[in-house]
């Protein structure tokens, strides 16, 4: 029964942000990038005026549209994607279960050793770093608390 769960547990750590990705790349014009950023900044509706919330629509396509598919950061939504959200939902490991990208390797397994203990150190910090993208979007006018 522990072998079982341990396997599922691998195999949906390595196969659930592919077909996350799968997905939003068919049915969407949107990566994990774009889409967590859309939902974030859909989140920060400043007013209840129809015009002034159209207005904030339209920026936050803008923005989000630069990062998805077919936007001029493209590479960079799709770098943030596959190695910021998927790794951040593996706890740091890429889909082959490194912490390094040449896993499997004598210096990456000496690395992985080091890593593995520093990253939930990196999940605080992660955090950290979040909260303060969101004052600094509050500060330009794309949301934070309402007064």
């Amino acid at each position: 029964m522990e072998w079982s769960k341990k396997t599922y547990n691998d195999q949906y750590e390595k196969w659930v942000p592919w077909v996350e990705d799968l997905y939003l790349r068919y049915f969407t014009k949107d990566n994990k990038t774009s889409y967590a950023t859309r939902d974030t900044l859909d989140k920060t509706k400043v007013t209840g005026v129809k015009q002034v919330d159209t207005l904030q629509d339209g920026v936050h396509n803008l923005v989000t549209g630069q990062v998805g598919q077919g936007g001029l950061g493209q590479p960079i939504g799709d770098m943030v994607s596959r190695e910021g959200v998927n790794r951040t939902e593996r706890g740091g490991k890429d889909n082959k279960g490194g912490y390094l990208p040449t896993a499997g390797g004598p210096v990456s397994k000496g690395g992985d050793a080091v890593i593995g203990g520093v990253s939930q150190g990196a999940k605080q910090t992660a955090g950290a770093v979040q909260g303060g993208l969101g004052s600094v979007g509050g500060a330009l006018g794309f949301g934070g608390q309402k007064k």
